[in-house]
């Protein structure tokens, strides 16, 4: 079968194209850097030609509200319009937990807008919302530092190993279409501060967390469930204590 990852060198979709390409699948790992983009649409219709899936994995490079929304608008009207006129018999998309339960985020917006470009398309299609990945946790926590403090809501948060993501995404690509959400976290949940400080810790990382409840994520207010599945959710098998072990053997 031929499978097409737009975003196939990233962090989740050059893992994917591993697994998929190992279980004997013609895949095309697509990026700018090899001719294939979809903002410009430079190299999609000969990308696509023939393929029965297509994985978007596409990230902006801009966390600008405006430019954030604009990419992924962009980005998925050129997919779908050329998965439509190939043919494309699944569309899997990955976006985030809880992106309409937090409004107030440029990023989750720009998501829920590419959610539904995909939902009204007519292309057969699932859509597999994560957790964080563990891989971003040191930038959280950058994100989140006031001088040698790192303030952090206590909301709570279930992040997921890129492994186990890239794992499912191939997984559910393979498999009949949904045409609705998967959801999927890490094994672990916890309130967000604490796990911020389990990876400070692990890292040999002397700042404190302090537990703020009016602390922002990317700009958003957390609650106590907004980052985390509300029901029924596929998890992922690394756990966090296992990742930070992993990522200190390699350090």
């Amino acid at each position: 079968m031929k499978i097409v990852v737009i975003g196939g060198t990233g962090l989740i979709g050059s893992k994917a194209v591993v697994i998929l390409r190992q279980n004997g699948h013609e895949v095309v790992a697509a990026s700018p850097r090899s001719g294939i983009n979809s903002i410009t649409g430079e190299g999609l219709k000969d990308a696509l030609a023939g393929a029965q899936v297509v994985i978007d994995l596409a990230n902006s490079p801009s966390f600008d509200d405006k430019a954030v929304l604009e990419f992924f608008e962009t980005s998925g009207r050129n997919i779908l319009a050329t998965e439509a006129a190939a043919g494309v018999r699944h569309h899997v998309a990955l976006s985030i937990v809880g992106i309409d339960r937090t409004p107030d985020n440029g990023y989750f917006r720009a998501k829920v807008a590419q959610e539904k470009l995909i939902e009204t398309s007519g292309i057969p299609y699932t859509i597999i919302r994560s957790t964080q990945f563990m891989e971003f946790l040191g930038g959280i926590a950058a994100s989140s530092a006031d001088g040698n403090v790192i303030r952090v809501s206590p909301g709570l948060f279930q992040p997921i190993a890129a492994d186990d993501v890239a794992a499912i995404v191939a997984d559910v690509a393979l498999t009949a279409p949904r045409n609705g959400i998967v959801e999927i976290a890490g094994p672990d949940r916890a309130p967000f501060n604490e796990i911020i400080a389990r990876y400070l810790t692990a890292t040999g990382d002397p700042r404190e967390v302090v537990k703020d409840p009016e602390a922002r994520y990317f700009g958003g207010l957390v609650e106590k469930h907004s980052l985390v599945p509300l029901g029924e959710a596929r998890l992922g098998r690394i756990g966090l204590d296992e990742w930070l072990q992993l990522i200190d053997m390699t350090s």
